[in-house]
């Protein structure tokens, strides 16, 4: 991973940060295409390396690590209806799970450098960590606006996600439309 990809991942970080600090109105597709287009990337930075049985087995236990994490996240991100549509805020708290995400990485990449992992200790699986800790994050902040009856919000061009869910409709006869 270049020095770019490294102010990157850091730049969107403290993006997300920012964001979820502040409190946001909620796009079911930007809630699960960005972080599924990182976690592609992510995977797409791993596959110019070769992964010894090491690596492998530090990937998947960092990943699980970001993946926990990011359930965590979505367990504690205050949800409500803004204007009529999802709002997301996370509580100050929540910036203790970015330390803990940062040290779980640090941590992934100190044990797999002692065992010969060397593309599990670098830089390289930021991206997709990271894009799967987000995506973790969506799958527990999407049933339970559901669950809440609260829509998200549209998206650019007008359309709601899973519009259909939150109107009343059952998704079979929607379709025969």
């Amino acid at each position: 991973m270049s020095w770019l990809e490294i102010l990157v991942v850091i730049a969107i970080i403290g993006f997300v940060i920012y964001q979820q600090l502040a409190g946001q109105l909620v796009q079911g597709k930007r809630l699960i295409v960005l972080p599924a287009v990182v976690t592609v990337i992510g995977f797409l930075n791993l596959s110019g390396h070769h992964l010894g049985p090491a690596d492998i087995m530090w990937l998947i236990v960092g990943a699980a690590g970001s993946v926990a994490i990011g359930l965590a996240f979505g367990l504690i991100t205050r949800l409500g209806s803004r204007h009529g549509v999802l709002w997301a805020k996370m509580p100050l708290r929540g910036l203790w799970l970015w330390v803990a995400l940062v040290a779980w990485r640090v941590l992934i990449m100190v044990l797999a450098a002692h065992t010969g992992a060397h593309v599990a200790a670098s830089t390289t699986p930021l991206f997709l960590t990271l894009g799967l800790n987000r995506l973790a994050q969506a799958a527990v902040i999407i049933p339970r606006a559901m669950r809440a009856g609260i829509p998200f919000a549209p998206e650019k061009d007008g359309s709601t996600f899973l519009s259909d869910r939150f109107s009343g409709h059952d998704r079979d006869t929607s379709r025969r439309h």
